[in-house]
Formats: C-alpha cells, sequence, structure tokens
C-alpha cells in the first residue's frame, strides 16, 4: 500500500488491490466541520479520477467514527466566502452533496460513536461494517432541532420509513448488533477485525470490473446526490429555524452538562 496523498485531515493511500483507504485523523472524536466535509469530497473525487483506485475504505483513527459537530464552534459549518459558483455563502450541506456526487464504491467501517451528522456521514457509504461497541444515533431531537446531512433521503431506504421515524423522534442509541439487524450496518465483526473486514469487502468488490460496478451504482443510486440536495434544503431551513428556539439552547446546555433536558416547546 503507498500513501497517495493527504486532504486536510484525511489520509489516503492506494493498495495494489485497488482499495484506497481514507482516513480521518481528528481523534478522539473526529468531529466535523465545513473543512472536513470539503476535505472527503476532495478525496473522493480523487478517488473518482484514479485507475489504481476501484473503492474506497472510509475510517477514522480514535475511539469514535464521527461524533457530529462539535457544537462549541458553531461557526464551522459555513464559510462567508462567496465560493458557491451562484455566488452564495459556502455551507457544510453544499460540500455534503459533493461527497455524495462521488462515483466510487465506499466502505465505512465504525467504531464508537457515529452521531448526529456522523450517522449521516455513514449513511453516505455503499455499505457500513460495524463493531459490537458501534454506536448509531440521530440524536437530533434530543437537541432540541431538525435533523439534518441527509439522513431524510438516506436513512429511510436501509432502516425503513417507520423505524427512520422511530430513530428520528426518539434520538436512542443503536449498538452494533441492533444496527446489523436493522439493516444500518451490513457487517457485525469484533473490533479488532474492523478495517480488515472492510477493507476485504472493498477489495471483493474492486475484484469486479469497474465499469460494470460504476454502471449499476449509477442505476441503484445515480440520483442520491439530487435527493440529498433536495433534503438538506429542507434540513437547513427547519435547523436555522430551530436554532432560535429556547429548546435548542437547553438541549445543546444540556448535552455538555450531561443531563436530560428540560424541554419547554418554545
Amino acid at each position: 500500500m503507498s500513501e497517495f496523498g493527504v486532504f486536510g485531515d484525511v489520509h489516503v493511500t492506494v493498495g495494489s488491490d485497488h482499495v484506497a483507504v481514507a482516513e480521518i485523523r481528528r481523534p478522539p472524536n473526529n468531529f466535523f466541520d465545513l473543512d472536513l466535509i470539503e476535505s472527503l469530497a476532495q478525496t473522493m473525487a480523487a478517488m473518482d479520477d484514479e485507475p489504481e483506485a476501484r473503492a474506497v475504505v472510509l475510517c477514522s483513527d480514535g475511539k469514535h467514527f464521527c461524533a457530529g459537530a462539535n457544537f462549541a464552534d458553531r461557526g464551522s459549518l459555513t464559510n462567508p466566502s462567496p465560493t458557491n459558483a451562484d455566488g452564495s455563502p459556502r455551507h457544510l450541506y453544499d460540500a455534503a452533496v459533493d461527497l455524495f456526487s462521488s462515483r466510487i464504491p465506499a466502505v465505512v467501517a465504525v467504531q464508537g460513536a457515529a452521531v448526529g451528522g456522523g450517522l449521516g456521514l455513514a449513511c453516505f457509504a455503499d455499505f457500513r461494517v460495524a463493531a459490537p461497541e458501534a454506536r448509531f444515533s440521530a440524536n437530533f431531537a434530543r437537541l432540541g432541532f431538525h435533523h439534518g446531512f441527509g439522513l431524510s433521503a438516506t436513512l429511510p431506504p436501509l432502516v425503513g420509513q417507520q423505524k427512520a421515524l422511530e430513530l428520528l423522534y426518539t434520538g436512542r442509541g443503536v449498538k452494533g448488533d441492533e444496527a446489523l439487524s436493522l439493516g444500518l450496518a451490513d457487517r457485525l465483526v469484533p473490533l479488532a477485525e474492523l478495517r480488515a473486514t472492510a477493507h476485504s469487502l472493498a477489495a471483493e468488490i474492486a475484484l469486479s470490473a469497474p465499469l460494470a460496478v460504476e454502471s449499476i451504482r449509477q442505476t441503484m443510486r445515480g440520483d442520491l446526490a439530487q435527493r440529498v440536495r433536495e433534503a438538506t434544503d429542507r434540513e437547513k431551513v427547519e435547523q436555522d429555524r430551530l436554532r432560535a428556539t429556547e429548546d435548542w439552547n437547553e438541549g445543546v446546555a444540556a448535552m455538555s452538562q450531561r443531563r436530560p433536558p428540560t424541554f419547554k416547546g418554545r
């Protein structure tokens, strides 16, 4: 396996088996912000154009796969510079749509938490390999605001509409074994075997004809980026609205103080 490059905090190698490994290096929690999602989108775009790469393993260094956004740094999800083609400020969800636009298959290795937007990032991939210690949670309602990162489009196809509603309404955590039974995880393996299993699945994909895999993927999920764009347009509006409520402030305070929130519906 040889070093391919570094995209911000994402380090990429490509092996002779045509599997790229993209490792997020923001331990222990691997919180994301606009810069990290931009880096991941750039990583996947580079792998789309790299003939030696036919599948990607996305993994993280540290205790958790991705604990979502760091709410102590609320300005990290936008860039005031007009970097979009229409001159509008660049938002996290603009980068997320670019990420979902990638053409190369991806397998995510999930250890520890994939929480909030971290769950959204895990659901970006074609497949998820989880350890028993993994914890998936769409904890947005427990914080007093709307879910995001395209989960409106990605979660129901994985677990079904009714189970998606339950997870979104309650915000409860799902451990690795339940994630497997729900369809949220595709493999469940001991933590020590997590990356090797994710790599093995990616290598199995890479054995198939790359043009055929790309064609099949386009048929099966070629409209996903557009569906995520439509979903995040709605999600962002609602998140911005609910961030102005007392319940949002209470949810964030309760999380930081590790206590149950007391919501008042205002």
